[in-house]
C-alpha cells in the first residue's frame, strides 16, 4: 500500500480546458428556471381565468 502511494506522480502544470463549461451550465440552468417560472405563471393565469369564467356572478 505504501509503495502505491509513492508511485503516484502529480502534474502541477495541469490546466483544465473546459474553464467556460461551468458558466454555460449555470446560464443554462438560469434560463431553464426562468422558462419554467414563465410556464408556471401562464398555467396559473389560465387556471384563474377558467375559474373566473365558471364563477356565477350574481350582480343583482
Amino acid at each position: 500500500m505504501a509503495k502505491a502511494k509513492t508511485d503516484i506522480e502529480l502534474d502541477d502544470d495541469f490546466v483544465a480546458e473546459d474553464d467556460d463549461a461551468p458558466e454555460t451550465e449555470t446560464s443554462n440552468n438560469k434560463a431553464s428556471l426562468t422558462r419554467r417560472r414563465q410556464i408556471d405563471n401562464m398555467l396559473e393565469e389560465r387556471r384563474l381565468q377558467k375559474q373566473l369564467s365558471e364563477y356565477d356572478f350574481d350582480l343583482d
